[in-house]
């Protein structure tokens, strides 16, 4: 496991992850300031997504998200870095405003310390996004996820610098596929159950992961009415109807880490269950 990662796992009773750092009015999801209130807000992880530009460079961005948040119809990953650098946000009130998108050096610089970065969607860019983070001697700080999928646990089986990786799962079989892989820095799993019939709402496949000394990752953002990441248990039910309704049941199930979209209200009632022990 990570260092600091182990470090905050001695002090908490789980990780809160920040879908995309925290945005509201005037700041704009993955963008600099969003990590920022997310800090503030009691984030331990930071989520950021990655895209690459035509001519090679990095962006944090969430494509499919250009209308809404660049008035722009085409996909950010068509565009060359001068096409991006030329774009301003729309804000939360959808106003155009000056910020541009960041370049993911400038957010690793920024961030470089004690806050753990999981640098999202940024598999089918690993051939060239490795040795890119190699220069800024992060390892300790970064996680990588992807989909089991062979050409990623290639790429990464074989890179020399062994970055923390987290599989997305959502069938058993992908843990033994996994783990046909000798050098691949595993420390975890993402779980994914759609319903409560799913394998990884199970207690009995929970506590499978758990006995590999694996941690367990579990989303509690709500994307919209038909995505369903840990059965109906998420963010939307924890503040609707009550933590017990959601976040309560997700760190039952045995989460080490608990991704949101309210860190802050997911930190008051880590707090309480602190305060309870």
């Amino acid at each position: 496991m990570m260092k600091i990662m182990k470090e905050k796992l001695n002090n908490q009773p789980f990780l809160i992850a920040v879908h995309r750092g925290s945005s509201m009015g005037n700041i704009i999801e993955n963008t600099i300031p969003a990590f920022y209130a997310a800090v503030q807000s009691h984030a331990d992880i930071l989520e950021i997504d990655i895209i690459r530009s035509i001519d090679g460079d990095f962006y944090v961005f969430h494509d499919g998200n250009e209308k809404r948040l660049l008035g722009q119809d085409h996909n950010i990953k068509t565009m060359s870095s001068n096409e991006i650098d030329s774009l301003c946000y729309r804000n939360n009130n959808g106003s155009v405003v000056s910020y541009k998108v960041d370049k993911l050096e400038n957010v690793l610089n920024t961030f470089r310390g004690d806050i753990l970065l999981n640098i999202d969607r940024s598999w089918e860019y690993w051939d060239t996004l490795l040795p890119f983070l190699d220069q800024f001697h992060m390892e300790e700080q970064i996680l990588l996820k992807s989909p089991v999928q062979n050409s990623y646990l290639d790429l990464l089986n074989a890179h020399p610098v062994k970055y923390a990786y987290m599989p997305i799962v959502i069938e058993p079989a992908e843990i033994e596929r996994v783990e046909a892989y000798e050098n691949i820095n595993l420390i975890g799993m993402e779980i994914i159950a759609v319903s409560q019939e799913s394998p990884f709402f199970q207690n009995e496949t929970i506590q499978m992961i758990k006995e590999k000394d694996l941690l367990i990752w579990i989303n509690a953002i709500k994307l919209d009415d038909d995505h369903f990441l840990f059965a109906d248990y998420d963010d939307d039910a924890s503040i609707i109807k009550g933590p017990e309704c959601g976040w309560k049941k997700i760190i039952e199930k045995g989460a080490d880490m608990i991704q949101t979209d309210w860190p802050s209200l997911l930190n008051n009632y880590r707090e309480k269950i602190k305060s309870t022990r």
